[in-house]
């Protein structure tokens, strides 16, 4: 398994039951793991160590994986560091494109199919960091990032316009599991648009200056 100087391996995830499997999953495998709660965290876990590989989710409250792996390829000390993307909300082949334009080395989609998630890890700690991917401009990060964003809460606000018809025609019995599937959507939902009001208010900015 790893060698200790080859620093851990750091697992982002905002849902603690899904990082919890992670951890216990690849700790059980013999792999020294530390995890953080979303990008913010991850960067103070850096900082304290170099990890020798990220797992990151994508949508996650005040930093998301997007937005953190932009920020290392732009940290000439941490850009080689690899990056595996696990996601449940940006799956389509266009979210995929643009995870690995920012430099992720491999993308799963959730859930996770264990054999395949470990076979990815054991490969990507076996080739090591590589040359470090090219950065890509800020504009075109903050632009191919707002084209995520926006077709995402379009989704999503589809999603919830469908469970709230639902619930107007389902028994009283059934309707407590689909109001927690749409507190979940509505959570989501503000978590997106946050994100995209603060990517409106940077694009703003960089404009002024061309």
């Amino acid at each position: 398994m790893m060698n200790e100087h080859s620093g851990p391996i750091l697992v982002v995830e905002d849902m603690p039951n899904v990082q919890e499997l992670f951890v216990v999953t690849l700790r059980f495998k013999g792999y020294r793991v530390v995890a953080a709660n979303n990008g913010q965290e991850a960067l103070a876990e850096i900082e304290k160590e170099r990890p020798a590989l990220i797992i990151t989710d994508i949508l996650m409250p005040k930093m998301d994986g997007y937005s953190l792996v932009h920020r290392l390829r732009n940290d000439p000390d941490r850009c080689d560091i690899p990056v595996l993307f696990l996601s449940a909300t940006y799956v389509t082949p266009e979210d995929k494109a643009f995870a690995l334009s920012l430099g992720a080395v491999k993308f799963l989609e959730k859930p996770i199919d264990t054999e395949e998630f470990l076979l990815s890890v054991a490969e990507i700690l076996l080739e090591g960091p590589g040359a470090a991917p090219e950065p890509l401009p800020d504009e075109s990060f903050y632009r191919g990032y707002r084209e995520r964003l926006e077709t995402k809460l379009g989704h999503k606000n589809a999603q919830i316009a469908r469970t709230e018809r639902l619930l107007q025609t389902l028994p009283p019995e059934q309707r407590p599991s689909f109001e927690a599937l749409l507190a979940e959507e509505r959570s989501h939902h503000a978590e997106i648009q946050k994100e995209l009001d603060q990517l409106y208010l940077l694009l703003n900015e960089l404009e002024k200056k061309i």
